[in-house]
C-alpha cells in the first residue's frame, strides 16, 4: 500500500479536530503525527511555526462556528435566535467556543473593525426595521449583544459544573431590553451621532 502523503490541509484539520476533542494543549506534533499515522518529521515541515499553524486552527474553528451558527438562526428572529446560538455552542462544543475567543484576530484596531470581522450587517438590518430606530444604532445595539453574548458564553463554558442555560438566556434577554431601551430612548437627539458613526 502507497503511503498517504501528508499535506497541511490535513495536518491543520487534524489539529483542530485534536483541539476540539481535548482543548488546544493537544496540538501537539506528536499529537498530530500519531493522529495521522506518520513520523513526526513531515509534521515539522508544517510546523515550524506552531503560533501560525494555531492561527489556522483558530480559522477553521470560526468556519466551523460560522456553520453551526447559521444552521440554528430563525430567519424570523435572527438577531435572538443567533445569541442563544452561541451559548448552545459553548455548552455543546465547548473547546471549539474556547477556541473562537482565544483566536488572534488580526487587523483588529476598533470596535466598528471588530463589528465587520465578526457580524452580520443583515441582522443589524432586520433590528433597524423591526425595532425602528437608525441603522447604525441597530448595528451599535447589535455591536453590545454580541460582546455581551461572548462574554457570558465565555463565563458558561469554563465555569464547573455550569450555569444552566436558563440562567445564561435570562441573562441574555436581560441585556437585550436594556440595551433595545438604549437604542430607542432619545433617538433624535443621537441620530446626528449615528449618522456619521462607522460602526
Amino acid at each position: 500500500m502507497p503511503k498517504q502523503r501528508i499535506t497541511k490541509e490535513m495536518v491543520v484539520k487534524t489539529a483542530f479536530e485534536l483541539a476540539r476533542e481535548g482543548g488546544a494543549e493537544k496540538i501537539t506534533v506528536r499529537n498530530i503525527a500519531e493522529r495521522v499515522g506518520c513520523s513526526v518529521q513531515p509534521i515539522y515541515s508544517y510546523c515550524n511555526n506552531m503560533e501560525e499553524l494555531r492561527y489556522e486552527v483558530g480559522e477553521l474553528a470560526r468556519e466551523f462556528i460560522g456553520e453551526y451558527i447559521g444552521a440554528r438562526i430563525d430567519k424570523n428572529d435572527p438577531f435572538s435566535s443567533t445569541g442563544h446560538a452561541y451559548i448552545e455552542l459553548a455548552k455543546e462544543e465547548a473547546n471549539v467556543f474556547k477556541l473562537f475567543i482565544l483566536h488572534r484576530r488580526k487587523n483588529i484596531s476598533s470596535f466598528c473593525d471588530l463589528y465587520r470581522s465578526e457580524a452580520d450587517a443583515k441582522i443589524a438590518e432586520h433590528i433597524s426595521r423591526e425595532l425602528n430606530i437608525n441603522f447604525n444604532a441597530a448595528k451599535e445595539l447589535h455591536l453590545n449583544m454580541l460582546i455581551y453574548t461572548i462574554g457570558i458564553g465565555t463565563i458558561f463554558a469554563v465555569t464547573d459544573p455550569g450555569i444552566s442555560p436558563e440562567e445564561i438566556f435570562d441573562k441574555q434577554e436581560s441585556a437585550y431590553k436594556a440595551f433595545i431601551k438604549y437604542a430607542s430612548e432619545s433617538k433624535e437627539n443621537r441620530r446626528e451621532r449615528y449618522d456619521t458613526a462607522e460602526i
